[in-house]
């Protein structure tokens, strides 16, 4: 790897999967490392974060978007405003069984995307470069779409509702001021889980907004 993590960074790594209770064997465990070594390189040219320090990558990145794994299935996963690929990327190491898409319309965040994919072997992964309104998902829709930080709630849903499964679920990633986005929620969804993410060494007020369609009770 061509610029070393600080023994801080890895440690905070560690301890980090270890206060989320993610376990991880070697093959993840180098990857990870890897992701992170790489965004840093090719954001020194293509200004990919503003987080510019690989150790608050671990943190701000690695960890953030691990913190949500407990509530992501091993179903395929959208993962829609990628930018370079998180959460996606990171939940895809984690579950190597899991169909990940990485969708955003940004090139140079998507170049950096297949590079990682590339580099770090995930074959369970697939970047697309697309504005989600003309994005075509084929025969198959998604059971579960995600995104960190592509828009408010009710335009994610909105936008992407012709991309998710029947019976479907919608994984919001936002700050402490999504009570506001939860009234703008379109007709024929609702909230159905939200759950507080502690993220290891941040000190960001962090949750997961589960959006469901009500006509689809039973899917938890």
């Amino acid at each position: 790897m061509s610029v070393a993590l600080s023994a801080t960074g890895r440690r905070h790594l560690d301890d980090g999967l270890d206060q989320l209770d993610i376990a991880v064997d070697a093959r993840q465990h180098e990857r990870l490392l890897a992701l992170v070594e790489l965004l840093h390189k090719w954001n020194r040219a293509y200004n990919l974060t503003a987080i510019r320090s690989p150790d608050e990558m671990v943190a701000k990145h690695l960890l953030d978007s691990a913190a949500v794994a407990p509530y992501v299935t091993e179903e395929p996963l959208l993962d829609v405003g990628a930018g370079p690929g998180l959460p996606g990327l990171v939940l895809a190491i984690l579950a190597p069984q899991r169909s990940v898409t990485l969708l955003d319309s940004n090139g140079k965040k998507v170049r950096f995307q297949r590079q990682a994919v590339m580099e770090l072997g995930l074959d369970n992964v697939v970047p697309v470069q697309a504005r989600v309104e003309a994005f075509e998902p084929g025969d198959a829709r998604y059971p579960q779409v995600i995104s960190r930080a592509f828009a408010s709630l009710g335009d994610f849903v909105r936008l992407t509702n012709p991309l998710v499964a029947p019976g479907g679920r919608w994984l919001a990633m936002k700050g402490p001021a999504a009570d506001d986005e939860l009234a703008e929620l379109p007709d024929g969804v609702a909230l159905r889980d939200r759950r507080t993410l502690t993220v290891p060494f941040t000190e960001a007020d962090r949750q997961l907004l589960i959006v469901e369609r009500i006509d689809n009770p039973g899917r938890r």
